[in-house]
Order: structure tokens, then C-alpha cells, then sequence
């Protein structure tokens, strides 16, 4: 058998691949008995004998080297080639045993889909160092900036309950509006242990501090800081009632915050940027979405805030299909005076941002005088926002092209032209 595998650390591959086949059925692989199995797919399944001869006879005849053979006895031999490979690395490195424990090919998609899906380079590493671990699961984390405060990311990964594959299957998203902590500082929630020793644990998102000082009981404390002897006090609690709150804290410890789980399919689904926008409340385009009969179509999409969540805890959407819904990215951007539409590159990119939810920054004109203003996409009123840099919203009028455009934009501010109804969506 060792002679039919062109490495042996692929066994671990092809067995798998024929537990797969097996769970559906099959009993029968025909295969090149002449030259070294390369990839799963020199591997042809079947569920009856007579297929397999049938298939393996036709090839025979005109390569002489197909044969059919019980799948079982080739999982067998899979397996034993696959301890002797195991065997032959106990002497060598740690590292390379770890390695070679790991399915690098499953490893190898993880960190196409996480690229895909626009999560940090460092995030990969991280996985990876936690495959080598053959954690039955794990969650990784990560930050992007918002307009307030910054956007928290949990990634989950779980492993299959029949091989050593992960999945990446969903993440949640928070909104965090609490100030950045300092560079090395966490938020800590501190109790009394014995014997007068403090008792804590360390948070990154406050929110998920929050939450679990509000479950404890007895005399409590909620504080930043790098640990108990360099802190500060953000909240107390005395016998198992909240007694004070800083007032800086108090919006972000009393706000419920506002979080989703966002599903994703082998990298397919809302990337990390688009995530961080609607969490904000902004909407973004996706061009690659499926109806009920898997047909293709393009939509802009929001979170419903005004809604209560479903059952699930997460919000229902709002989607506005493109372009039936009526809404022409380029033709309203064409009505402004946008000095970034003179360049196709710039105006390109303008418009990607624009979809992926962002608030990219623009170069208008107005009274002949250039200034930089920050821009916003707005589907569901056909419209798109302005605001200066602080975040203050300007009209929009006044960058107009056509002055004569005032009195329909004036009309349109309270327009709303939803066309389809708000839809349970997972994200």
C-alpha cells in the first residue's frame, strides 16, 4: 500500500475523504492500481459492485490500469499507512508532530476564509497555534475602530465531532461605545477571596464585563486597569446591589448593546468591514446573495434597530433589492459636486466603500471653494448623507450640482420607498 501514496502524510486525506463516501453509501472504489494516488479525485466511489466493475472495465480497456476494490479494505490500509506515518515522527521535533497531527489542508482553507472574509493577518496565527492544540473548540478575537468607541469581534471555531476538522461557521459583532482602553489595560472584575486575596478576571469588551459583574453577588467591583493594584474604579456593587456607576461609564454600563451573530458559509458571507457598518447602523451591498430557490440577487441591507431581536438575540433586516428598489448608487453620486468623480480610480473606489458601509472622506465644492466632508450611503431613502468631519451632518442641498434639485431632495428627505418588507435574515 505505502507505494500507492505519493506521500504518506496524505493518507490522513484519503481516509477521510472515504469515510465521507462511505457515510453516503458507497462500498466500491475504482482507482489506478499502476501509479501513486495523488489527490482524492484519481478516488471513483460507488454504492454497487457491478458499477464499480463496469466503471473499472471501461477504462481497462483503454488504459489497463483501473481495478475495483471493497472501499473498507482500502480505509483499512489508509489507516495502518497512516499510524506507520505517525511512528516514523515520534523521534523527530515537537513542531513537526504537532504539524503533522493537524490537517494543514483544512488549515489551509481557514485562513482563505478569514483572508476572504477581511479578518486580520494575525488572526490566522492565532488559529493555527490553536488547531496544534486539537481544542475541541475556541473563539478568536478582534477590534476595528467605530465612530464611537471601537467594534468587537468574537470568532468561533469548532471542531467535528468525527475527524480533526474545524469549522468556521459564525462571529458576533458588538458595538462597543465605551472609551479605548490604554495600551496593556483590561477591564477587570474584582471580588474578595480568602484569606483577604482579590479575586478577578480580565475582560477586553466591556460589554462582556458588564455582563458578568452584573451576575455576580456579594461586594463586587468593575475597574480598568492592568491589574487590581493599578486600577480604576468604573462600577461597585454591595451586597448584590449596584451602588455606583462612574458618570462616564454610566451610558455604556446601563445602554443595551447592541451585538449580532453574522453566519458564514467556507468564507462566504458579510466581511469583517461590512460587519463593523451595520452594527453601526449603516447599510451595505452584497451582490452575492441567495433567494429561497437559490437564485442569485443584489440587495442593500441595514439592521433593524426599531425592531425587537428575534429568538435568536439577533436583529432582524432590512433589505432593499438593487435595482428594484430604485435606488442608483452612480446616478446619485453624479448629482453632487464631488471632486472624486473627475477620477475613474478614485471614483471606483469611492463607490466600493460606499457599499461596504464605510464613511469614506470627499472633496466637495462649494461657493467655489473646495472642503473635505465625510459621505454616507442611504438605500432605503434613495439618498446619501453628508457630514462634516466632527460627524455634524450638513445638507446636502448646498453641494448640489443643479441648484434646481433642492425642492425634489427636499420631498425625498421624507420619502420612504420601502419596497419589501423586514426579513428574518441570518447574517
Amino acid at each position: 500500500m505505502p507505494q500507492m501514496i505519493a506521500k504518506p502524510e496524505q493518507a490522513r486525506q484519503f481516509r477521510e475523504y472515504l469515510e465521507q463516501q462511505a457515510l453516503k453509501g458507497h462500498k466500491w472504489v475504482v482507482y489506478d492500481t499502476d501509479n501513486q494516488i495523488t489527490t482524492t479525485h484519481s478516488l471513483h466511489c460507488f454504492h454497487d459492485k457491478w458499477e464499480a466493475l463496469d466503471y473499472a472495465r471501461e477504462y481497462q480497456q483503454i488504459w489497463n490500469w483501473h481495478e475495483a476494490v471493497p472501499l473498507a479494505d482500502l480505509l483499512y490500509n489508509l489507516k495502518e499507512l497512516e499510524q506507520a506515518s505517525k511512528m516514523t515522527l515520534e523521534n523527530k521535533d515537537n513542531i513537526i508532530l504537532k504539524y503533522n497531527n493537524m490537517n494543514l489542508n483544512n488549515l489551509e482553507s481557514l485562513k482563505d476564509e478569514l483572508k476572504e472574509l477581511r479578518f486580520d493577518k494575525k488572526l490566522s496565527e492565532e488559529m493555527e497555534k490553536n488547531m496544534q492544540k486539537n481544542l475541541p473548540e475556541f473563539q478568536l478575537r478582534q477590534h476595528l475602530p467605530a465612530d464611537k468607541g471601537q467594534v468587537d469581534f468574537l470568532l468561533h471555531f469548532k471542531q467535528s465531532g468525527q475527524s480533526d476538522f474545524y469549522y468556521f461557521n459564525k462571529y458576533d459583532v458588538s458595538l462597543n461605545t465605551a472609551k479605548p482602553l490604554a495600551e496593556g489595560q483590561k477591564y477587570l472584575v474584582i471580588s474578595p477571596g480568602e484569606q483577604g486575596k482579590l479575586i478577578f478576571r480580565k475582560f477586553e469588551n466591556p460589554n462582556e464585563a458588564i455582563t458578568y459583574f452584573k451576575e455576580q453577588k456579594g461586594n463586587v467591583e468593575l475597574a480598568a486597569g492592568k491589574d487590581p493594584g493599578n486600577k480604576t474604579t468604573l462600577a461597585t456593587m454591595e451586597k448584590d446591589k449596584v451602588n455606583f456607576v462612574t458618570k462616564d461609564f454610566q451610558k455604556t454600563f446601563y445602554a443595551p448593546a447592541k451585538s449580532q451573530t453574522i453566519y458564514v458559509e467556507k468564507g462566504n458571507g458579510f466581511t469583517a468591514e461590512q460587519a463593523a457598518n451595520l452594527i453601526q447602523g449603516r447599510a451595505v451591498h452584497r451582490d452575492n446573495l441567495l433567494n429561497l430557490g437559490g437564485e442569485p440577487y443584489k440587495a442593500w441591507i441595514a439592521l433593524d434597530f426599531d425592531k425587537p431581536k428575534d429568538r435568536h438575540q439577533n436583529y432582524l433586516t432590512r433589505q432593499f433589492h438593487d435595482p428594484s428598489y430604485g435606488f442608483d448608487l452612480k446616478k446619485t453620486l453624479e448629482k453632487f459636486q464631488i471632486k472624486e468623480l473627475d477620477d475613474p480610480k478614485a471614483k471606483g473606489k469611492l463607490e466600493e466603500s460606499l457599499k461596504n458601509g464605510n464613511r469614506p472622506l470627499i472633496t466637495v465644492v462649494k461657493d467655489g471653494q473646495e472642503m473635505k466632508l465625510r459621505i454616507e450611503a442611504v438605500p432605503r431613502y434613495s439618498q446619501i448623507n453628508l457630514y462634516a468631519e466632527n460627524g455634524k451632518p450638513e445638507k446636502r442641498e448646498q453641494f448640489l450640482k443643479d441648484p434646481v434639485l433642492s425642492a425634489s431632495f427636499s420631498k425625498d428627505k421624507t420619502k420612504e420607498k420601502e419596497l419589501s418588507n423586514n426579513t428574518e435574515m441570518k447574517l
